[in-house]
Parts: structure tokens; sequence; C-alpha cells
């Protein structure tokens, strides 16, 4: 637990990283996205030959890749967003990501929603519009990327989530380096090509602008470890409160390093996101405990 918070705290320093990039290297989203997975691939790359062996050893090569891709498509989208937003307005929308994944896991793999989980689902997302609305009237389209990286990074772990422990964390984000840069290698090159600002290719600016690059992989490969690392140790509904930690982090950086903090009406609505996505995990660990304790 002591780990995930720490991890939870961690994470949003990625995302600062990117709209630093953004804002005073002038370097594109799609750029940062595609360095982001690529140095995650190369400082993982000793450890994994080391310990796995390489890459014949991998179970389930192509899902990993795709779950790699889904991230990269997830964090382009968030990167993105992060560059026209404040931190904490683009996180607050993200954190709609735990409602789409009950959603999925009712329909898909028959786990059982109730009413009030519904009904819980319903006011997150309302409070998510709290969010939203203000940023839509100053942001336009770009306000509604939180939710589409929410959708992908929701189709991630509904991926993980179908596929089990099949392989090891390192395994893993290992592949999903390797998709994630070969996924963003495409996508960069195709929007580059089409003339689109936001995919434009470019070398770091400054010698800070490195090293920064340097710490967002390796943030991205570790950490994200971690994460996963977690999840083996401990159930998802005892750990999954703690990713809340992470708007807490990102308003104090938002605030430090970009000199943006939410508005009350915004301060509104993350406090029914959190509020709602707390009782639906409740709920989730409620229904576990009563399913496993014997008749």
């Amino acid at each position: 637990m002591a780990l995930m918070a720490c991890c939870m705290v961690v994470l949003p320093m990625m995302d600062a990283i990117a709209k630093y990039m953004a804002t005073f290297e002038t370097m594109s989203p799609g750029q940062v996205t595609f360095y982001r997975f690529f140095v995650q691939l190369v400082v993982l790359a000793p450890l994994f030959f080391w310990t796995v062996g390489g890459f014949g050893q991998v179970r389930r090569p192509w899902m990993n890749m795709l779950r790699g891709a889904l991230h990269a498509g997830a964090s382009l989208m968030f990167f993105t967003a992060v560059k026209y937003m404040p931190l904490a307005d683009v996180f607050a929308i993200y954190f709609v990501e735990p409602f789409m994944l009950t959603i999925l896991s009712a329909l898909f793999l028959g786990e059982r929603v109730g009413w009030r989980r519904w009904l819980a689902i319903l006011v997150g997302f309302g409070g998510a519009m709290i969010v939203i609305q203000p940023s839509f009237a100053i942001f336009g389209w770009t306000s509604l990327l939180p939710v589409a990286c929410a959708a992908l990074f929701t189709l991630y772990l509904f991926l993980n989530r179908a596929l089990g422990e099949g392989d090891s964390p390192l395994t893993m984000q290992m592949m999903s380096g390797v998709g994630g840069t070969l996924f963003m290698g495409v996508v960069l090159v195709a929007g580059h090509m089409a003339g689109i600002a936001d995919f434009h290719m470019s070398l770091p600016g400054s010698g800070l602008g490195l090293v920064l690059l340097l710490v967002l992989g390796s943030l991205s490969g570790y950490v994200h470890l971690l994460v996963v690392r977690c999840f083996r140790m401990a159930s998802v509904s005892l750990l999954a409160p703690f990713q809340y930690f992470e708007i807490i982090s990102a308003t104090v950086l938002g605030y430090l390093l970009f000199a943006d903090f939410p508005t009350p009406s915004k301060w509104l609505g993350i406090v029914i996101i959190v509020a709602s996505g707390l009782f639906i995990i409740w709920r989730e660990q409620r229904q576990n405990r009563m399913a496993e304790t014997p008749a």
C-alpha cells in the first residue's frame, strides 16, 4: 500500500515533464510520447535480457504489444491535453476511467454491477461534466482528450484483466515498450508528413530537455513496473483508491511549475468524481467479501 501510494505521487511528474517539454522546449506531444516509450524500452532492456533471457521467453508477445499500443495511444491523448490544459483538470476528467472499466467488466466479463454502482457511475460522469464544461468553453474539443485517454487506458486495463498473469511484470513492461515504440513511430511519421503541429518531429532544444526525456522514460518504465508488481501483491479493490493521490500531486506540480490551480467549481467536480470512484471501489470490495463468506 505504501509503495502504491509513492508510485501515484511520482507518476504525475511524467505528465509535468511532458507539459514542460511542450511549453518550454517546443517539442510536440507526439514526439514526447515516442521518446517516453523508446526510452522505457532502452532502460528496461538490460534487466529484461538478464533476468528473463530474451523475447523467446515471452508467452503472449502480440497481446502484450497490443497493450503497449493502447497505452501509447492513451499517453498521446494525455500529453496532448496537458500541453493546452492545467494538469489537475486533465487528471480530474481522466478519472472517469474506473467508471468505464466497471461498465466494460459488466458487459463483457459478466461481473455483477448493482443499481448503487450504476448510480455512482452516473454521478461520477456528472462530476466530470462539471470539470469539462468550463474547460470546453476555453479549450474546445481539446478538453475531451482526457476522456479519449481514459477510454484507451480502460481497454488497456480490461485487456490486463482478461489476459490474467501469463507473463511477469517485467516482461509485460518490456513488451509494452516495444509495442508503444512501434505504434508511436508509425503515428509520429504519419502525423509529421501530414503537417499536424502536435506531431512535429524534433530533437530536444537543450541539454535539460534531453535529461528530462531520459527521466520521463525511466519513470514510465520502472514506476509502472512497480505498479504492476503492487497489483500482484495485493487486491485491486485494496489498491485502486490510491490512484486518486495523482490528483494531489498533479495539483501541486501544476501550481508550482505552471501557476495553474483549479477553480471552486472544478474542485466540486473533482470531489464528486473521487467520491463516486471510491464508492464503486468500496462496493466491489464489499461484494467480494460477501462472495467469499461461506453460506
